[in-house]
């Protein structure tokens, strides 16, 4: 199909190309495992050879189809009829409009871009060529989402949405402090990096456009100043490592010998303590227990004990949390009102034992709804009746479970648009992303200006 043509419904699956083969890239291309019948996985561009050749290898992608370079890759004439874009947040844009402008359909990975204009271009590229646009925001895609946004018809005017994401405190220094998003000139502010689906949620739910917007948030705690007395810059070296929260060697090498206090002595009654269910903070994923999955992965293709040293003795992820050049956040809230007087407020924040796990209140006029990413309670002014929602998951054999399954039903939701080329399908279209993208970018400026920004 030349750019800008449109197609009929397609027959047999659906072939794609991955642009950066990172985690979310492999992620994505799973589903091409799950539903072969649906999608298949015919071109790569990484450049690292690990993981060009893992893709190449997994997915047999014949040699000509394989490049170290996404520019290569755009040089050829069109060989598939979609791209997995997952490079980068700051490359996005030039790799969006390059393939649009070849005819290629679009599952890009969040955020569009780092910059309005850049989220601008992606949006008139993808119309000029006809192609559709689907861009990462998995939480609008599981079936609790989708029912959660049909309870909230449920409940009268809704007046006022409360969203919680909490990060969880190593996620936070592995991605945001010691990793890749730690710096806005090198990737992006963190609204935008770990929370433009939060804002796009909030907008699903809400189904309207808000009027005005303001924020506050600040990095609090990964300073130089709350560095500890002795500390060293980094973990492997350091005399206090084995009292530090955040020891990377804690977290990727060792496995904790975690003891639990004796209940008498807390001086307290009703007293019940159990380790936390979260594997990471207990050492059962680190390397020393024969774990490879991620994040070790980040920090070396072949996790082992003595790969995963020595990076912690020679990259990024063995530095003092307080010694690293970080600048993003740690802590940010902000709030939305609309035309009609109904509010909403977002919460972000990296010091939790929960990891992701989003919660969610909606008030309206005649009822409530409070969700964990799993089960709904809904609460009836009127019956006083509570009613308790828990949607479908995905397979049960499916590897894409993230977001609470709603990796595999993004993909999904992706596929079908293209099969039946139908854009009316996909549930992160072009349009509704580059308004709440906007709405992510307002929200930054009313947080550095201290202001309320209007829409």
């Amino acid at each position: 199909m030349a750019a800008g043509e449109p197609s009929s419904a397609k027959d047999g699956p659906v072939r794609a190309i991955v642009i950066g083969a990172g985690q979310r890239g492999r992620i994505y291309a799973q589903y091409a495992t799950e539903r072969p019948d649906l999608f298949q996985i015919v071109g790569v561009a990484e450049p690292q050879t690990y993981w060009r050749e893992f893709m190449t290898s997994t997915y047999k992608i014949a040699p000509e189809n394989v490049f170290s370079d996404w520019k290569e890759a755009a040089k050829v004439a069109k060989f598939a009829d979609a791209v997995i874009i997952a490079t980068q947040d700051a490359m996005h844009a030039d790799n969006a409009v390059a393939f649009a402008d070849l005819g290629y359909h679009i599952l890009l990975e969040k955020p569009m871009a780092v910059t309005k204009e850049d989220c601008l271009r992606i949006y008139e590229a993808t119309q000029r060529n006809n192609v559709m646009l689907s861009v990462c925001h998995v939480m609008r895609c599981s079936p609790y989402s989708q029912k959660l946004r049909e309870l909230c018809g449920r409940i009268g005017k809704v007046v006022n949405i409360q969203h919680l994401e909490p990060v969880g405190f190593w996620h936070q220094v592995h991605s945001f402090v010691r990793g890749n998003w730690s710096r806005q000139d090198t990737a992006t502010f963190m609204l935008m990096a770990k929370s433009c689906h939060d804002i796009d949620y909030i907008h699903f739910l809400m189904q309207k456009d808000p009027r005005a917007v303001s924020s506050f948030g600040s990095l609090l705690h990964f300073r130089p100043e709350e560095k500890p007395a002795n500390a060293g810059d980094r973990c492997l070296d350091c005399p206090v490592e084995s009292s530090c929260v955040y020891s990377a060697k804690r977290m990727y090498l060792d496995e904790c010998d975690i003891t639990l206090p004796d209940i008498e002595s807390i001086g307290e009654d009703r007293v019940t303590l159990t380790k936390s269910k979260n594997g990471w903070y207990y050492g059962k994923c680190a390397a020393s227990t024969g774990y490879t999955a991620w994040p070790l992965e980040v920090l070396h293709e072949s996790p082992n004990v003595d790969t995963i040293t020595e990076a912690l003795r020679t990259g990024p992820y063995g530095r003092c949390v307080y010694s690293c050049d970080n600048d993003v956040v740690d802590n940010q809230v902000v709030m939305f009102q609309y035309k009609d007087g109904s509010t909403a407020s977002f919460t972000m924040v990296a010091f939790t034992e929960s990891q992701c796990a989003r919660k969610t209140k909606v008030f309206g006029t005649t009822g409530e709804l409070t969700g964990d990413g799993t089960t709904i309670r809904h609460f009836d002014f009127l019956t006083r009746v509570v009613t308790e929602y828990t949607p479908s998951a995905p397979p049960a054999t499916s590897k894409l479970r993230g977001h609470g399954g709603a990796d595999y039903f993004l993909v999904e939701n992706f596929v079908e648009g293209v099969r039946t080329n139908n854009p009316e399908v996909l549930m992160t279209g072009a349009a509704e992303s580059l308004k709440s993208h906007l709405m992510v970018f307002a929200a930054e400026e009313a947080r550095l200006k201290d202001t309320v920004i209007s829409l």
